[in-house]
């Protein structure tokens, strides 16, 4: 009886809806929506923004807003993996190549641990310059 449970059990944690998701993935996720509201949740308190040429550091609102600007002149369409660094507990890196309806963008994100949620803490847009 232990064994028929036991290998329930493994069997259960195995499960592809079981495994945990990538925070890196999320965020993609997010971005190829143009979902500002809900990337907006995923903020740190201040965030390191650079959007083409423009960088500076903004509050949650600020950043959301600066992204639904961006979004509405930009819809985003697919989104590609280039790079994603988890080899960190506490910091996650994700590099993307964003298709939207007027060329491609290289997205760059930084994800930060804060209390057991990962925190967006930088995030870059920039023209993609390989085609």
């Amino acid at each position: 009886m232990k064994l028929v449970c036991l290998s329930s059990f493994i069997i259960l944690f195995l499960l592809p809806g079981f495994t945990p998701a990538d925070p890196i993935d999320d965020v993609a996720n997010l971005i190829k929506q143009g979902n500002t509201k809900e990337l907006a949740k995923l903020f740190a308190s201040s965030v390191e923004v650079t959007l083409m040429e423009e960088e500076n550091i903004y509050s949650q609102t600020q950043a959301s807003l600066i992204l639904d600007k961006f979004f509405s002149k930009n819809k985003p369409k697919n989104i590609k993996l280039l790079h994603k660094v988890n080899s960190s507990a506490n910091y996650r890196f994700g590099v993307f190549i964003l298709t939207t309806d007027t060329g491609l963008y290289r997205v760059a994100f930084t994800l930060k641990d804060a209390g057991g949620k990962m925190s967006i803490i930088e995030l870059r847009i920039e023209n993609e310059k390989v085609k």
